[in-house]
């Protein structure tokens, strides 16, 4: 059964990318809620060898039906190449919560 919710995980190359970001999906309401993460150590794969950076972390609360229109508008506003964009099906929740993300997004 496919969920109607998905949390979103986005890494940006930076805070002020991440507030950028996040303020666009929420005002164009894509998301109902973002948190960001200032600083998170990712290490990854990229051209071939081995990569480190200090980036920062979005997760972000939206409908299944959105995804779309968020990883649409969130690789306009990005700055990586290959930008990750993650979703992830909520399974369960305060139903209370569920139900303002669902207002939220109206």
């Amino acid at each position: 059964m496919e969920s109607n919710y998905v949390l979103i995980l986005i890494t940006t190359a930076n805070l002020t990318e991440a507030k950028k970001i996040s303020q666009a999906l929420v005002e164009q309401k894509k998301a109902a809620c973002v948190n960001i993460v200032p600083k998170v150590n990712s290490l990854f794969w990229w051209e071939g060898k081995i990569d480190s950076a200090q980036e920062s972390l979005i997760i972000a609360k939206t409908k299944h039906s959105l995804l779309p229109e968020l990883i649409k508008l969130t690789k306009k506003l990005h700055s990586y190449e290959v930008p990750e964009i993650i979703a992830l099906p909520v399974v369960g929740g305060n139903e209370e919560y569920l139900k303002w993300v669902a207002e939220s997004l109206r």
